[in-house]
Parts: C-alpha cells; sequence; structure tokens
C-alpha cells in the first residue's frame, strides 16, 4: 500500500489543557511540537495532534467544529479503564460501554472541548471488512 493515514487533527481552543486531557486519557505524555501543537502517538499508526491555532499564531477563522457524530475512534485493550480514565480526566456525555450491531464493543464520550470521541475494545474494531 503506497498511502496510509499517518496524522489527524483534534482542534482545541486550550493546548496544555488538551495535553493534560489526552496524556491522562491515552496514558502517554505526547509531546509539544509548537506553541499550539502536541502530538500523540505515531511510532506504529496515525498521530493524533492537539491543535490550538490561537496559541500557534494562526486565525481562527470562523472557528473549527466537528460534526456531533464526527468521531475519532481509539482502539484498547482495557475498555473499562479507559472509561474511568476518561471520567477522571474531563471528559463529558460518557455513555455505558456496549456491544453494536456491527460488532464493536465500545462507549461514546466528548472531550473537555466538545469534540466528539470514542473507544473501541481491541479485537471489536470495525474497518468496513469482515
Amino acid at each position: 500500500m503506497g498511502t496510509k493515514l499517518y496524522r489527524v487533527i483534534q482542534p482545541v481552543t486550550d493546548i496544555a489543557a488538551a495535553a493534560d486531557f489526552y496524556a491522562a486519557v491515552l496514558e502517554e505524555p505526547g509531546r509539544r511540537v509548537s506553541r499550539g501543537r502536541h502530538y500523540f502517538g505515531g511510532d506504529a499508526g496515525a498521530i493524533l495532534a492537539c491543535y490550538d491555532p490561537a496559541a500557534d499564531g494562526d486565525a481562527v477563522g470562523d472557528g473549527w467544529r466537528h460534526h456531533e457524530l464526527q468521531y475519532l475512534y481509539f482502539s484498547v485493550d482495557d475498555l473499562e479503564g479507559a472509561r474511568q480514565r476518561c471520567e477522571a480526566a474531563g471528559a463529558t456525555e460518557i455513555t455505558g460501554i456496549a456491544s453494536m450491531p456491527w460488532g464493536e464493543t465500545m462507549f461514546y464520550a466528548l472531550d473537555p472541548f466538545g469534540n466528539p470521541i470514542s473507544f473501541v475494545k481491541a479485537g471489536t474494531e470495525f474497518t468496513g471488512r469482515r
């Protein structure tokens, strides 16, 4: 395969708070790459790039919001632990863990900036293939 997804940008309004939230939830400190960008992951997969345009000196423009159903999905071995970390770190609208008709076991939440996130039990990820 010649093309792969390597980075996803998550819009935030406070880069320090975003770094703290995602470090707690993802159980890794990540790394600050500029005044307004903090990266997580990347060693074996895609990078989650938290981006605060104002902190980076960029124009905010009309703002930046995900659609209410535009989730970032994270695959985790310990789904209950991920749910507890989300709750402790300040996520809101955290659903219960449920098995979905398409086979995933998962929960949904909003990060402290209102961005939709979801955590899926490793091994149950639906990728469009059977």
